[in-house]
This record gives structure tokens, sequence and C-alpha cells, in this order.
């Protein structure tokens, strides 16, 4: 076997040649549009002030979650503000939006596709496999080739290793639902795609949302890896750290890291189980609303009760008046 070689990663180097050179028109409106939306939502968050975006952020928590952690999210948040790093938080903020919001456009199609075909499903299972046992750091080499040093080949790298739970989790969620009420639809003469619509998708989006959340967590999980690829953000200061050496600004940024992740991921997993959360602003609403509809329930039955039983007596007065009884007669003695 000596000498014996597959040149497998020259035959992978010729073919990123190969789309640099031919679809360098491509790869530049990729470049633009990803670099938009990232410096687009990074100035949105950075214009108000801090003030604003903490009550925003806190406000959420409370709505799908609970005021303990909407009170987690202000003191989180304030930490943030306090070791001066609001503005590269923000900046990874922005970044994992961006990259999860791509991968789960990409993913639940995938997913559905592949829960209705299993000869797609065949053809994805190794390339998801791929994709998610493959180390990031491979990811940067093509996608700096391709998009040169900043932002977007860190999303990209990351939109990639994100990817994978996304599109696992949506085809079971989908996979997962009763044939039996399916084959109740296809009885009533609902066609694939109301199928999918009314039934498939509302019984699977509690699994199709904790993908959601594995794929935002794994997004955030790159930040370091997307700052060694030039990308502003807490994972470009904790680059520099590794650098220098220097513990402290490493121990501030991988902080910021895990107190926006814990934010992410309480308020995203929040979302695949409402009526888990009573203590969440849509829960109070929720239990308002129930409570109100039966009173109204009851205040209508109470209604038609009392008009059945004024109809009933109403009928039996005129039953009365129509056929009045006779009073006895005696006899003449």
């Amino acid at each position: 076997m000596d000498g014996f070689r597959i040149p497998l990663g020259t035959w992978v180097a010729s073919g990123v040649d190969w789309i640099k050179t031919n679809l360098d028109g491509l790869l530049d409106v990729i470049s633009f549009v990803v670099s938009f939306l990232v410096d687009g939502l990074t100035r949105a968050l950075l214009s108000p002030h801090f003030a604003v975006i903490i009550v925003i952020a806190a406000l959420l928590a409370w709505l799908v979650r609970s005021w303990q952690l909407a009170i987690g999210t202000v003191v989180s948040f304030l930490l943030i503000v306090a070791m001066n790093l609001w503005v590269p938080a923000m900046q990874t903020l922005a970044l994992v939006l961006v990259a999860a919001v791509i991968a789960v456009l990409i993913a639940v199609p995938l997913g559905i596709w592949s829960a209705r075909n299993a000869t797609v499903r065949a053809v994805l299972k190794p390339v998801l496999d791929f994709m998610q046992t493959m180390p990031a750091f491979v990811y940067l080499i093509p996608a700096i080739v391709f998009f040169s040093i900043g932002v977007v080949p860190g999303l990209v790298a990351t939109v990639i290793f994100a990817l994978p739970p996304g599109v696992r989790l949506t085809e079971l969620g989908i996979r997962g639902v009763d044939s039996e009420t399916v084959e109740a639809g296809q009885a009533f003469g609902a066609k694939p795609g109301q199928i999918l619509r009314g039934i498939q998708l509302p019984l699977a989006m509690p699994t199709i949302l904790a993908g959601v959340n594995q794929v935002i967590m794994l997004a955030l999980s790159m930040a370091v890896i997307a700052g060694m690829a030039g990308a502003d953000g807490l994972g470009k200061i904790v680059v520099e750290a590794i650098s220098t050496i220097n513990i402290a600004k490493g121990v501030e940024a991988g902080l910021g890291v895990v107190l926006i992740a814990v934010f992410l991921d309480r308020v995203t997993a929040a979302l695949g189980a409402p009526a888990e959360n009573r203590g969440s602003l849509l829960g109070i609403l929720s239990r308002r609303r129930d409570r109100r509809r039966l009173d109204e329930t009851a205040a209508s039955m109470a209604r038609e009760t009392a008009a059945s039983d004024s109809k009933d007596a109403s009928s039996e007065a005129e039953r009365m008046k129509a056929s009045p009884r006779r009073a006895p007669t005696g006899g003449i003695g």
C-alpha cells in the first residue's frame, strides 16, 4: 500500500476553486445580503438606549415564560452592560438571530420533505450526519475562501453547523403525528397540503419548536468560531483573550455568551410548551379568557333555564284559564 493515496482533499479543493471562479457573482450576492441583514439588525439593536432593549427583552420573557425570567433577564443584561460588553453582545445576538432564521427557513421545509418522502430521507440522513460530525473549524476554510474575512464566513459556518437538528426534529415531529388522525382527515376528503397545514404541522409544532431551540443554541455555540473568521462580537473578544492569555477578558466575554444563551434558551423553550407556563402573560390572559367564557356560558344557561321556567309557568296559566276547574256541586236534601 506504499504510495497509494486517494487525493480526496485535493478533489475538494479543486471543487472549491471551481465554485470561486465560476460562481463569484452568486457569492457576492450572498455576501451582500448576509452583511446587510446582520449589520441592519445590529444597528437596530444598538440604536436605542440599552435600557429600551432590556425592557423589551424582559417583557418578552414575561410574555412567554414568567416574571421571574423577566427579572433574571434584566439582571443578566445589566451585568453585560456593567462589564462594558453591550456592543459586542448585541453584535453576537444579531449574528445568532440571523443565522438561526436562515437555518430554520432551510431546515423546516427539508424536514417536512424528508418526513413525506422516503427517498429524500435516505439521502438526507448521511448528509446530516456528515454536517453534525465534521469539526466546525473545517467549515471556516472554504467559507473564508468564498467570502474572505468577516461576518459572512462565520455566519455561513454557523448555519451549516446548526442546521441538522432543525431538519431532524421537524421530520420527527411530522412522522410522529398519529396516523389515525391523518387517515381521518383523508377520509373527509382533505388534500395532502390541507392535512399538512391543518393536522400535521399544528400537532408537530412542539417538536419543531424544540428543533428551533436547538438551532439557536448551536448557533450561539459557534460565536467563538465565527470570531476566528473575523466576525465582530463576543467570540472575537474570546479569540483575542486566547491569543494574549488574558484570563479576565476571556471570562467576561464567555460569561456574556452564557447570559445570552440562557435568555434565548428559556424564551424559545417556552414557545414549545405554552400551556406549562402558567406565570406568563399569555398564560394569565388565556386563563382570564377561559374564565370569562365559562362565566358567559353559565350566565347563558341560567337565562335559558329562567326563560324555560317562565315559559312553562305561562303555558300552565293559559291552560288553567282555558279549562278552569269547576267547583263541586252539593246534593239537594
